[in-house]
């Protein structure tokens, strides 16, 4: 037996081809002894006891002594797949990245702050450093990514890739994430909107654990809402499902960035939340400028400013989320973004206002809670995304 002829290209590459070789039968035909998958990949007896114990030492395979035809051998199982996989999340004003094993398990993390909006060329380059960097302080080889998939702030259209006009980075319109950043990493890489990805991790790991139907909201300078039905991501015909900031509620209200008037984001939406704080509040005058993580905090602590300027944007959610209930009857809302963070103090007059606007069928099942992974919820989304397409 022989190994594999040897075409143009790297040791690494070769060596990488036939582990995958060895990986494939243990995947196909389980446990094998090192003789049997010698026999099933044509490679040297060498060949597979080295590719055994390098995928050992990376905990993807186990190996125990057993006996075949009367002579000692060495059976192999698969424990996992190999490879490594990568998100990258960009956020309005930070990149952050993570790299995880083939299960979507994360292993790394990184984030900068970064003004994301202002240019999705150069929001790109520096996620590639960022991913890049991430990968060399966690001692793993870039070629052994599979996959990546990149968290995006904004609707993508499911036939080109591009971002829609309507979004909190807007100067991101029409421009496609994936095929830049495939370009600069040189792996493949699938993009998807952040409620989305933050719906899918909430639904497999977090509070929508269990769900069926789950929708998970993400409240920050937009709204968004990831619809999880029948265990399955509901993106719509142009990948703007979810778009529920733009639900009218006030026909006379203020004019919205998608040129509607009363649109539920100018209710909750963190800029026309924080213009709602008095100019002479303690809040206001932070240092650095008032965030929505502050106005949480203040109101937490009592005051009475921040406690109306949250119970209003509960009780427009309520409003809004009435709507969505009485269409998609989901079992579980669960609500992520810094403005959750006030927890019941943002859902009980969210509970109230969904109570007057919805039908009780819709609400008879219905569970509302804050999410529990918190603002890594897309990025962990992202990881489990990149780990099924690697398979």
């Amino acid at each position: 037996m022989t190994d594999a002829t040897v075409t143009p290209g790297s040791q690494s590459a070769l060596r990488q081809a036939n582990e995958r070789r060895v990986v494939d039968v243990l995947r196909r035909d389980g446990t094998r002894t090192q003789a049997e998958l010698a026999r099933a990949t044509g490679l040297s007896a060498a060949s597979v006891s080295n590719i055994v114990r390098g995928l050992r030492a990376a905990g993807t395979v186990s190996v125990r002594d057993t006996a075949s035809n009367g002579r000692r051998a060495r059976a192999v199982t698969l424990l996992r797949p190999p490879g490594t996989v990568l998100a990258v999340d960009f956020g309005a004003d930070h990149v952050a990245v993570g790299v995880g094993d083939s299960d979507g398990n994360l292993l790394a993390r990184e984030e900068i702050g970064y003004d994301v909006a202002a240019d999705p060329a150069r929001s790109v380059r520096r996620a590639a450093w960022l991913a890049e960097t991430t990968l060399q302080r966690a001692r793993i080889d870039l070629r052994t990514v599979s996959s990546a998939v990149a968290s995006i702030p904004g609707p993508l259209d499911p036939g080109t890739g591009e971002v829609g006009a309507i979004s909190c980075v807007p100067r991101w319109a029409g421009f496609r994430p994936a095929e830049a950043l495939a370009e600069r990493l040189g792996v493949p890489v699938a993009a998807e909107n952040d409620a989305n990805l933050a719906a899918l991790a909430e639904g497999r790991r977090g509070a929508g654990e269990g769900a069926e139907h789950l929708i998970h909201l993400v409240i920050g300078e937009g709204v968004g809402a990831g619809i999880v039905l029948s265990g399955e991501l509901f993106r719509g015909a142009g990948g703007t499902a979810g778009e529920i900031g733009h639900i009218a509620l006030d026909p006379r209200g203020q004019v919205c960035r998608c040129g509607n008037r009363g649109c539920l984001e100018t209710f909750v939406g963190a800029r026309y939340l924080l213009a709602m704080l008095p100019r002479n509040s303690e809040v206001a005058r932070g240092p650095g400028g008032p965030r929505v993580t502050d106005v949480v905090a203040a109101a937490r602590t009592g005051d009475p400013g921040c406690r109306r300027i949250i119970a209003e944007a509960g009780t427009a959610l309520g409003q809004g989320m009435a709507i969505v209930a009485n269409l998609f009857n989901p079992e579980r809302v669960t609500l992520g973004g810094g403005l959750a963070e006030a927890g019941d103090l943002l859902l009980e007059p969210m509970r109230r206002a969904m109570e007057l606007g919805s039908l009780s069928g819709a609400l008879r099942d219905l569970t509302l809670v804050s999410g529990s992974l918190g603002r890594d919820a897309s990025l962990y989304g992202a990881l489990w995304t990149a780990s099924r397409v690697a398979r």
